[in-house]
């Protein structure tokens, strides 16, 4: 009966692990090294250690580039429960490791870029890693926890910053209309509202500029004023041209 009982548990064992969330897989390693991987979204590649490249398809679809298109790898040093250390990889493979490693194998891409982000909220390190991990997942819908942690003025400064880049990268009129409530957050810090200025000017299609011509005219910060109207002049859009004209007269 002791041996049945032993082998029922092996054979449980697997299924069980496979219930557990990816946040919980991650929180039971509190001190060690964990490593997962998981899909990339389209367009994300690597062609080297540190090289993470996000293309464009060639409209000619003549040329196709060696970029390996993942997956995504990620390695976290935890201690005390928290990220203290992380690197981000695309393609390649884990080379074996001379320490005990929890390797959580290849997890929902979803799910890891979700729990990556709340790791950057409560980060002792590599919190920028984190953001830009989650923003590489394939699927994941990542913009509505980039703006939480661009509005976290608890958070330390560059992670704020590296949200809100991310965030100008998002696709989507919704991130748009997340850059623009960022810059007009007057309890906001002015790095960080300027930081969204120039992500609204990198949106696609120039979808940003109507927020920009917002700024430029009605913001009372004149740094704000000041970088939507550069913005603004390099957008070669003709909604710039008639606010300039309207400026100068």
């Amino acid at each position: 009966m002791v041996r049945l009982t032993a082998l029922l548990g092996l054979l449980m064992l697997p299924s069980a692990i496979a219930a557990q969330t990816v946040a919980q897989r991650i929180g039971a390693t509190t001190d060690g090294r964990v490593r997962l991987s998981f899909a990339a979204r389209h367009g994300v590649c690597g062609s080297g250690e540190h090289s993470i490249t996000i293309t464009s398809d060639d409209e000619r679809g003549e040329w196709e580039g060696d970029c390996r298109p993942g997956p995504v790898r990620v390695s976290l040093r935890m201690h005390g429960g928290r990220v203290t250390e992380a690197h981000t990889y695309v393609g390649g493979r884990w080379r074996p490791s001379t320490e005990a490693v929890t390797d959580l194998g290849t997890v929902s891409a979803v799910a890891a870029a979700d729990e990556l982000l709340a790791l950057a909220e409560r980060a002792d390190g590599d919190a920028e890693e984190l953001v830009t991990a989650a923003t590489l997942a394939d699927s994941a819908v990542v913009w509505p926890g980039l703006l939480r942690l661009a509005r976290r003025p608890d958070l330390p400064l560059e992670t704020r910053k590296q949200a809100v880049f991310w965030l100008g990268q998002a696709a989507g009129e919704a991130a748009t209309r997340g850059l623009d409530s960022l810059t007009t957050d007057e309890h906001g810090e002015l790095e960080v509202r300027k930081q969204a200025v120039f992500a609204l000017s990198q949106r696609p299609d120039n979808e940003g500029v109507p927020a920009l011509i917002h700024i430029a005219r009605s913001s009372p910060s004149g740094e704000l004023r000041k970088t939507a109207l550069f913005w603004l002049g390099q957008s070669e859009d003709p909604r710039a041209l008639a606010l300039f004209e309207e400026i100068l007269r």
